[in-house]
């Protein structure tokens, strides 16, 4: 087992700062980008949809898992302290990923079997398997590191913990951000996180860390919109559905993506099909009141992220009108 003083060198090493463990740092936050790049100076991991764990472990080995909300996590995932144990480490601050797996995908739905359950027995007779992906390092053997790279993070992580399932370090590739987006989206992943290999860590969301989503792009008809809020002018969003088996079923609400001319567009367009009658299958799934209802005779393109359970899209963004399309 390797230790801080043997890894860096001595310009880094003084660059940490000898302190007590703190009690609380508030995790460091990815942006999100719809630019992609390759940049030599930046890394790719893959994006985990799980829930986000921040373990201490102080001198005694008394360990904490605390969510980004500060709540603790040790009841929930009993297996994964056992891991941390067995370890034979103490006095460190990890940053990770709790996730739950469908096949090679990381599935938060998946997870969420795992993450309402605190009762011993219920999480015995759980099938759902959790694991943690440790992505970076915050403090080690009596010393914050958070002054440090990235990169020089990454090498303490991988250098001073023989990680063993449940527990995995989060690999990352280089330079080839494009590609390997490409390459995620194709194997059904959510996407990357790009970091840049010589930030340091901050407690707050930054432009260090950007998150590159897969997104799906699908057409949809338009069934309906809501009443704007606030300052909006023409509509809230719109209500979208799909056919099914010659049936027009309910698939959510796109409230993004619109300018405000796109919008004024958009509700001049709606004042000639506006209809009381429900044009969906399954109306009674909306979730909205006061809901404008349209004859289905327009078309909009939509990107997404995933479906849900429950068929309806995650993180939906209007892409445009498609005129082309009966």
């Amino acid at each position: 087992m390797k230790h801080l003083k043997e890894i860096l060198d001595e310009p880094e090493y003084e660059r940490t700062k000898k302190t007590d463990m703190p009690e609380w740092i508030d995790p460091m936050l990815a942006t999100l980008t719809h630019d992609r790049f390759d940049d030599p100076d930046w890394i790719y991991e893959r994006k985990l949809d799980g829930e986000r764990c921040i373990v201490y472990c102080d001198a005694e080995q008394r360990i904490k898992m605390m969510s980004r909300n500060k709540k603790e996590l040790n009841v929930r995932y009993p297996e994964i302290i056992d891991a941390l144990k067995k370890l034979n480490r103490a006095d460190y601050i990890l940053d990770g990923e709790i996730v739950a797996f469908e096949g090679q995908v990381s599935d938060f739905s998946k997870l969420q079997k795992r993450m309402h359950l605190n009762d011993d027995e219920d999480i015995r007779k759980s099938d759902v398997a959790v694991y943690y992906y440790v992505f970076d390092i915050l403090y080690l053997e009596g010393r914050d590191v958070r002054d440090l790279s990235l990169k020089e993070r990454k090498k303490t992580l991988k250098s001073c913990f023989d990680f063993e399932s449940p527990l995995f370090y989060t690999d990352h590739v280089k330079e080839e951000g494009k590609k390997h987006l490409r390459e995620a989206c194709k194997k059904g992943r959510e996407g990357l996180i790009a970091k840049d290999y010589h930030s340091h860590y901050v407690s707050a969301r930054s432009r260090k860390w950007l998150k590159f989503k897969c997104e799906n792009k699908q057409e949809f008809v338009i069934v309906g919109y809501t009443e704007p809020q606030g300052e909006r002018i023409g509509f809230g969003a719109l209500l979208i559905g799909y056919y099914e088996n010659e049936e027009l079923r309910y698939a959510g609400k796109v409230g993004t993506g619109f300018t405000d001319d796109m919008l004024d567009a958009l509700s001049r367009r709606f004042k000639g099909i506006e209809t009381q009658q429900s044009p969906l299958a399954n109306p009674e799934e909306v979730e909205s009141d006061r809901v404008h209802w349209l004859k289905p005779r327009l078309v909009g393109e939509v990107s997404f992220t995933e479906w849900t359970d429950d068929r309806r899209l995650r993180h939906p963004s209007f892409e445009g009108m498609r005129d082309d399309k009966n």
